[in-house]
């Protein structure tokens, strides 16, 4: 039996140019995400809905692993390793990330699978991100910033769409893929997806010390 991959998945840029590079060799099963009690994913504050969509168009299942609030570390361990389990047993061999370059949570994800039978895959790992933005944007891929960090880069960019004219206004600093927790965004099209996915920013409101994109989708 060969790979069998299964993606990581926060609705993001990285994580969708992740799988379309990872696609071009590797069997990749299904998406897999963490869901809190509010409904809305673990670290890009998008609902769960929004999600499943992007799932749906991908044409792959959603493992979603509900988390309580508030989940301590250790509950979050536990049920997500239980979630591996159980794909492992499916045929699961990998699982694949969108990390770009952040040492610390590249062994964090490597430790987590530790004793699972999976191991850890970064399809991007190491690309310089200025030229992998453009190339994420001259491939199609299509994105909306759901949650900015507001010490680090304008409230107003909440909402707006991450494209050519949303880099250049970058403050100086500030990673062109948010890799450093600047801002995080939900992919609404871009190669691999068979149709695009709806997502209507209604607004904007502060969770968390973050500014967050209200979604209708």
């Amino acid at each position: 039996m060969g790979e069998r991959a299964w993606m990581s998945w926060s609705g993001g840029k990285d994580g969708a140019f992740a799988l379309a590079v990872a696609r071009e060799t590797t069997a990749v099963a299904g998406l897999h995400t963490t869901v809190g009690a509010d409904g809305l994913v673990v670290a890009s504050h998008v609902p769960l809905a929004c999600v499943r969509a992007q799932a749906a168009a991908l044409g792959l299942p959603l493992e979603n692993v509900a988390l309580p609030a508030p989940c301590p570390n250790d509950v979050y361990e536990q049920r997500t390793r239980a979630s591996w389990a159980r794909l492992r047993g499916d045929g699961a061999t990998r699982v694949l990330y969108g990390d770009l370059f952040l040492a610390d949570v590249r062994a964090y994800r490597e430790q987590a699978l530790a004793g699972t039978g999976l191991a850890a895959g970064f399809p991007l790992w190491g690309r310089p991100t200025g030229a992998l933005a453009r190339t994420m944007i001259d491939r199609g891929l299509r994105a909306v910033v759901v949650c900015v960090d507001p010490t680090r880069v304008p409230a107003a960019f909440a909402g707006r769409a991450w494209d050519a004219d949303l880099l250049a206004e970058l403050p100086d600093g500030v990673d062109p893929c948010g890799e450093n927790g600047e801002f995080h965004t939900l992919v609404t099209d871009g190669p691999g997806f068979a149709h695009p996915v709806a997502a209507t920013v209604t607004g904007t409101a502060e969770r968390d010390g973050f500014v967050v994109a209200t979604l209708a989708s």
